[in-house]
């Protein structure tokens, strides 16, 4: 069954999975020919513009640079000790409010989904930038299909906890497993995407495989990884970092220049290749499409 894309996503943020399987098509339908020898595409919030702008991260950052600290804490230390972990089978675990609770092979959760899968070109800032291609399928319509009632107000995400193929889980950094969550207007606007793959492949490891969250005007640490867990509640859910360090990392974590971290100016970013720092965007660009889900809130307060 194809599921169409919603119509409030740009078809300016969406490249057909199949450009990234040729590459010469894809260069050619980007309009920049083999002039982008290095397959970079110049974007801004999934929109197009000057040719010095938002390019694509490459594959060795993207695969090779992370924050996933049930590997480890070092940048590189997920590409380096996520080999071992198993991603298959799979099961999703769908609890709490909603009418369809079950353990979901993952095939099964999102089968009616894949052949609408779409590659998102993303910015996205976890302390740093990256502009990515993200290949994935709205969350949308699979919390429409499990049928949330009407007391659901939060979508909670859990990641899996095996301390003895996610070495970083043997450590006590945090309390494991990672929990995140969204309020179910935030889930369910079309950019939230569930995300199994990258550059055109499946996902990688130490990239959140087999199915992580991407919500891109969100700093990383709400886009949960390898989810095993999804569950709706009345209540808003006790997260990891807000329940590690509450007065640096709030709930929302929505991208915000105007709000510092209390150790760091949130002002300026660095994107990942670049020598200088550029000036961050409010919703990390995406204003326009997610402002108005804040509308009346103190984003100073709700950080």
């Amino acid at each position: 069954m194809l599921i169409n894309r919603p119509p409030d996503i740009p078809s300016s943020e969406i490249t057909d999975e199949s450009l990234f399987w040729n590459r010469r098509s894809f260069l050619k339908a980007a309009g920049l020919g083999m002039a982008a020898a290095g397959g970079i595409l110049p974007l801004h919030g999934g929109r197009r513009l000057g040719p010095d702008e938002d390019k694509l991260t490459p594959w060795e950052d993207v695969t090779g640079y992370n924050n996933y600290y049930e590997f480890g804490t070092g940048k590189d230390d997920p590409a380096r000790n996520a080999s071992r972990f198993r991603t298959q089978p799979w099961k999703v675990e769908v609890a709490g409010e909603v009418k369809r609770p079950a353990s979901y092979d993952l095939d099964d959760l999102l089968k009616p989904f894949t052949p609408a899968e779409r590659v998102y070109r993303m910015r996205c800032v976890e302390g740093w930038s990256m502009v990515v291609p993200w290949m994935g399928i709205p969350l949308r319509p699979v919390i429409d299909r499990l049928e949330p009632t009407s007391k659901a107000k939060y979508v909670e995400f859990t990641t899996r906890f095996a301390p003895q193929e996610m070495p970083g889980q043997q450590r006590s950094i945090l309390d494991w497993p990672y929990v995140e969550g969204l309020r179910m207007d935030e889930a369910r606007h079309p950019l939230s995407i569930l995300v199994t793959g990258v550059y055109g492949k499946p996902l990688p490891n130490q990239n959140g495989a087999p199915l992580r969250l991407i919500v891109p005007w969100k700093y990383g640490f709400k886009g949960g990884k390898a989810i095993v867990k999804i569950r709706f509640t009345d209540r808003q859910p006790q997260t990891t970092w807000s329940l590690a360090a509450p007065d640096e990392y709030g709930f929302y974590a929505n991208v915000n220049p105007e709000v510092d971290h209390p150790r760091w100016s949130q002002a300026r970013e660095r994107r990942i290749g670049e020598f200088f720092k550029r000036k961050t965007l409010m919703f990390n660009g995406y204003g326009d499409q997610v402002a108005s889900l804040y509308a009346g809130m103190d984003l100073r307060r709700n950080f």
